[in-house]
């Protein structure tokens, strides 16, 4: 991982991992996957033309350099696909790929191997491409004490397996869901208003707040209240409020440092995440303004998958 991962923020989400939660959803998905390719029928060229018996060996390989995700998955896919492989792998999520070094063998049925090999790729690619995209990102504030993060902007399905991509390549896991914490929002303010307008930011953030205090022993850890602000007017009626995190949407670089000379000056304790128009090129301005958080969408939803490819080995008849 890298330096993101080392660092000890006050307030987080909790981090995605490979536990049994992301191996379930990994296995809905791997289901989706046989049925597109299968629908309760066979691989029809593999039947045709490899003999049940037929043994063999591939290596899954890099072909661009990157960061290694997903790859604990592989035994998952396999299992799905009810498949007669066994699977050794050579490195550890997290880890940095060099091209045309193999990171995982599988061997046994080449009927079997033939018929998983592009669900594998597809999953194992796509994780590798987050993490790499990720990695890049994080690189590009390391000389700040910003810490990055990814958004709910996922593909439907993938939620927690593209969030544990973000975390392998060495950043940090906005909330998971809508259970993960409140996020107030400016659709929030403007509908949980009456005929008269919106409510008040400070108001709803008010009321999060008390809410937080009377359900607490129903919530998710760590029941973080966030609330997102787009001018400075709204961030100083919100600030003596003491929300744990004040999100700072769509701010020029010079309103965020106002903003965090005010936060500085009068409320210390809480943490400014900067959010919107974040790319890889603005990103060290925005770090270098000194907010704590910085969150950014584009990890998961402009990244590309990593090219994979499988190099065959030994292939027998027994």
């Amino acid at each position: 991982m890298s330096d993101a991962s080392s660092r000890n923020p006050a307030k987080d989400y909790q981090t995605v991992s490979a536990d049994s939660l992301l191996e379930t959803d990994l296995r809905s998905l791997v289901r989706l996957s046989i049925a597109e390719d299968l629908r309760d029928s066979l691989d029809w060229t593999t039947v045709c033309l490899i003999e049940p018996e037929t043994r063999g060996g591939c290596q899954i390989v890099p072909r661009e350099a990157g960061i290694c995700a997903g790859l604990a998955t592989v035994s998952w896919i396999v299992d799905e696909f009810d498949a007669d492989l066994d699977v050794e792998l050579a490195l550890e999520d997290g880890q940095r790929l060099t091209p045309g070094q193999p990171i995982a063998t599988l061997r046994g049925s080449v009927r079997d191997l033939l018929t998983s090999e592009r669900t594998i790729l597809n999953i194992v690619g796509r994780l590798c491409g987050i993490a790499s995209l990720t990695a890049r990102y994080v690189a590009a504030i390391r000389q700040s004490d910003a810490r990055l993060y990814d958004t709910r902007k996922t593909t439907p399905g993938w939620r927690l397996l593209e969030k544990y991509a973000v975390h392998c390549g060495g950043a940090h896991n906005h909330r998971s869901g809508l259970y993960d914490g409140f996020l107030i929002k400016d659709n929030h303010l403007a509908l949980a208003g009456d005929h008269k307008g919106p409510i008040a930011a400070s108001t709803a953030a008010k009321k999060a707040l008390r809410w937080r205090g009377s359900q607490i022993e129903r919530l998710a850890a760590p029941d973080i209240v966030e609330i997102e602000v787009d001018s400075l007017e709204q961030f100083r009626e919100v600030l003596p409020i003491n929300p744990d995190i004040i999100l700072l949407d769509n701010f020029p670089i010079d309103q965020l440092r106002q903003a965090v000379v005010i936060r500085n000056d009068i409320n210390p304790s809480v943490e400014l995440e900067a959010s919107g128009n974040v790319r890889i090129e603005t990103l060290p301005a925005i770090a270098a303004t000194g907010v704590d958080r910085i969150s950014s969408g584009a990890l998961t939803h402009q990244a590309t998958s990593l090219d994979l490819g499988l190099d065959w080995f030994d292939s027998e008849s027994s």
